[in-house]
């Protein structure tokens, strides 16, 4: 027998089994994405989110293709895109942990008045 490829092993199942395989792809893709690709799947222009940010279009453009954002720069694009931004730390050896306080404007404003 010889070395299978991905789609001959997919063409092999059943019609069923395939779009079970589809769904969950569909479902992987889905979890991660660019800030652009989640502008479009929530069907925004970049022209609506500079209004929102209140930047330019150009803007936008840049912050998509940064690899390297501030935590409330990146909040604010998602609440500019009816979400809201949380952040998850995962260890090996135990369950993921929730971090709270660091992404919220509150936060950002108490550190500022505890430095005055």
């Amino acid at each position: 027998m010889g070395v299978s490829t991905l789609k001959q092993r997919i063409k092999e199942l059943s019609p069923a089994r395939r779009q079970k395989v589809d769904a969950r792809a569909a479902e992987l893709a889905a979890e991660e994405m660019t800030l652009q690709e989640l502008r479009q799947a929530r069907k925004l222009t970049q022209v609506r989110m500079a209004k929102a940010l209140h930047i330019t279009q150009d803007g936008v453009s840049r912050l998509e293709r940064r690899t390297d954002l501030l935590l409330s720069t990146l909040r604010k694009s998602v609440e500019a895109m009816g979400g809201s931004l949380s952040l998850i730390a995962e260890f090996p050896d135990r369950e993921p942990v929730l971090l709270s306080g660091i992404t919220s404007e509150e936060a950002t404003s108490s550190r500022h008045r505890s430095r005055r």
